[in-house]
């Protein structure tokens, strides 16, 4: 161990997508660390929705253990601390309703095919700065442009902060750079097996926040924090390999140079695209993100370079050949979300599913696809609850125990009277 090595921070990633760990000795590195079950009950409102899967709520809500591999420490982002993601196991074995598990038994599933899953991630988030009245504002960048670098669109030199971060901790950002709406700024992690591509992913999110807050300023990767701006996504660029570590999304043989197995995950992807909605936009707030004509993954389309379809296939063919679906925000659980979209993914392969034909439209004012995601949370976990296929590969358990806390978060949200209520309706009535 080094010296500067103080103490280990263990990590894990829980069913609201939050960093849930504790820290602990450097000395006490190899015990482990374990958690109350009732934490998988809890809402952003840190109240328990009663009997939920995974909770063990009649039983009187008892521990579960948090456990890693000691060569898989890396160093931190903090001083004297190194950190590392967390395996979850409770009494009965392996904890089903946590989202890294589901993310392994997804891996597991292709592998028994004998294929192995890459995948790359592109992050998508908004800076805001103190309003001085306890709240948040945009934070103010005139300078700014879509694809800008340096001091016009990174004022306070937070993104240099961030990549100095992650090349610390060895999370490999392939690109940096200003979105298309201010101060919206993307963060592209390059592609690794899928496991260590969400623990990295799942990091990264927590590391941008962190060094932010050191500046003062506040993070964000919901899905749409702006109403008078574009949305935040998070897209998954996937790729399988067989055993001999040939890109298989490959067939020189065919027009486009995309195999049939590709096209057959393409046909999983869409044809549980509703059903995708509740887990990889899990907030009420995704639905405002995901609209018509606005490149965000709304409708159950695929296309050649195309941005105006969910499932997009760049024009990079050999080891680069991959696809990309736009459907997730970085309001969802990564390990969760992409899980979800892999088993999906492999149900058009298993199942030989067709694939109709690319998207026509330009995705703007012009559209040939009929089928979009549900209007909102509560309609997209209805969807989500009636695909029977896709929670049997998701985990019954785990899908149960989301259904449960997200249902609790739709209900309060109806419950609330908004301020947009009372902005509109007060003066008047």
């Amino acid at each position: 161990m080094s010296e500067e090595f103080n103490r280990l921070r263990v990590l894990w990633p829980d069913h609201l997508g939050l960093a849930r760990g504790k820290y602990v000795p450097a000395a006490l590195a190899a015990n482990g660390v374990r958690h109350c079950t009732g934490t998988w009950a809890l809402g952003y409102d840190r109240q328990m929705t009663p009997e939920t899967p995974g909770s063990h709520w009649n039983e009187g809500l008892p521990d579960f253990n948090a456990t890693y591999d000691l060569d898989d420490i890396r160093p931190g982002w903090e001083p004297g601390t190194r950190v590392v993601v967390a395996d979850l196991s409770d009494h009965l074995g392996p904890t089903a309703v946590s989202p890294r598990e589901a993310l392994r038994c997804a891996i597991a599933d292709w592998q028994a095919l004998g294929l192995s899953p890459y995948v790359g991630m592109e992050f998508e988030a908004y800076l805001f700065t103190p309003d001085g009245n306890g709240g948040w504002t945009p934070l103010d960048t005139p300078g700014a442009y879509v694809y800008g670098t340096g001091p016009a669109v990174d004022p306070h030199g937070l993104l240099d902060a961030i990549w100095q971060a992650c090349e610390g901790t060895s999370i490999p950002l392939e690109s940096v750079n200003s979105e298309f709406d201010s101060p919206q700024f993307e963060f592209t992690l390059r592609y690794c097996d899928a496991l260590t591509a969400a623990d990295e992913g799942f990091l990264f999110k927590v590391l941008a926040r962190e060094v932010a807050h050191r500046f003062g300023l506040l993070m964000t990767f919901m899905g749409k924090p702006l109403s008078d701006r574009g949305g935040s996504g998070l897209h998954f660029n996937m790729s399988l390999r067989d055993k001999d570590e040939n890109n298989v999304m490959n067939d020189e043989s065919t027009d486009d140079g995309i195999s049939l197995l590709a096209k057959q995950m393409v046909a999983g992807m869409l044809a549980h695209h509703q059903a995708l909605a509740g887990v990889c936009a899990p907030t009420v707030n995704a639905y405002k993100r995901l609209r018509p004509a606005s490149l965000s993954g709304y409708w159950a389309n695929w296309g050649h370079d195309h941005r105006g379809a969910t499932v997009r296939i760049p024009p990079e063919r050999g080891a680069g050949a991959r696809l990309e679906h736009r459907l997730t925000d970085g309001g969802a659980v990564v390990h969760t979300s992409l899980a979800a979209v892999l088993q999906a993914a492999r149900l058009g392969y298993v199942n030989k599913l067709d694939l109709g034909p690319a998207e026509g439209g330009n995705g703007l004012d012009t559209i040939e696809a009929t089928v979009g995601v549900p209007p909102s949370l509560g309609a997209a976990l209805d969807a989500l609850e009636a695909d029977s296929e896709l929670v049997g590969a998701l985990g019954s358990e785990l899908v149960g125990q989301h259904l449960a806390v997200k249902r609790t978060e739709w209900e309060r949200y109806l419950a609330a009277t908004t301020d947009w209520e009372i902005r509109e309706y007060l003066p008047f009535l």
